[in-house]
């Protein structure tokens, strides 16, 4: 095994050996920074108890030093061309699991019942932009016990996660994730941190998940549907962004007669409004269309 991967000579020499070519359809950038390993880790709380699915494993920087904080790991990598270098590299960690699947196939719950026992796991991933938002949602929106997921992203990303009602970053993903957890930048991370370097900065964020929901909803898929229907055109009213969702058959009169019974203006935008308004809202729309 070759210890150190972080450090970037020893990461270069285990990509030499392999001949590996870096997949820009799979986004790959690997973290070559020893403070931002400690930081992520950290982060997660990771203890001798814990099950760790992470996402992306790379060459297995991120993977050696949860082996050995966690009880056991599971490593998911798409791309076949990096699991003989996950098999060289973790080859003396025997708590880890390596599986060549795209997460987004992956049956969670099985996963969870067969390496946990069904308690909740925590998640780690360094998640490629391009795929960040529906990685993300398969997490928060399955049906699996989960107990925090510590993610690397694109900076702006991180920033629209965590914003709040009237920013430029709010919209649906700030509401997504706090609905089904406490979003936490730890630290924001310069591109000259990774081998190849990102154009972009990137940011680390903890998402503790919460046991139950800080608002509670007649249909929570109804909601989400009113998030998506208040944010698919930012610029309309969102009495307009309601009327003009194919999902919710809602009259222009049934749209406005919500909104005013919520007590919200006739002009309101959906970017103004909190997860505790929305959640006002949904309800109102659940009743006109039950």
């Amino acid at each position: 095994m070759t210890k150190d991967l972080i450090q970037p000579q020893n990461t270069i020499a285990v990509l030499q050996k392999y001949k590996f070519q870096f997949q820009k359809k799979y986004g790959q950038n690997f973290l070559i920074d020893p403070l931002v390993l400690d930081r992520i880790v950290q982060a997660a709380s990771i203890g001798p108890e814990d099950f760790v699915l992470e996402i992306g494993p790379g060459i297995g920087t991120m993977t050696q030093a949860l082996s050995a904080a966690a009880r056991s790991v599971v490593a998911v990598e798409i791309d076949r061309h990096l699991i003989p270098i996950l098999q060289d590299t973790l080859s003396d960690c025997e708590n880890v699991e390596i599986l060549q699947e795209d997460i987004l196939k992956v049956d969670l719950r099985a996963l969870s019942e067969q390496y946990h026992n069904g308690k909740p796991i925590k998640v780690l991933a360094n998640l490629p932009y391009y795929i960040t938002t529906p990685i993300l949602m398969k997490l928060l929106e399955s049906d699996i016990p989960l107990d925090s997921v510590t993610v690397m992203v694109q900076k702006e990303v991180a920033e629209r996660m965590c914003s709040k009602p009237g920013s430029k970053d709010y919209g649906a993903l700030s509401l997504a994730v706090q609905y089904a957890a406490k979003p936490n930048i730890v630290t924001s991370v310069p591109p000259n941190c990774f081998m190849p370097r990102p154009n972009a900065h990137s940011a680390v964020v903890h998402l503790k998940v919460y046991d139950t929901p800080p608002v509670t909803v007649c249909d929570p898929k109804l909601l989400f549907q009113v998030i998506r229907a208040s944010f698919a055109q930012r610029r309309k009213t969102l009495q307009n962004g309601l009327r003009n969702a194919p999902e919710l058959p809602l009259s222009k009169e049934q749209a406005e007669a919500c909104i005013a019974a919520c007590g919200f203006p006739p002009a309101v935008r959906g970017e103004t409004l909190s997860l505790e308004d929305f959640a006002k809202l949904s309800d109102e729309i659940y009743e006109v269309l039950r």
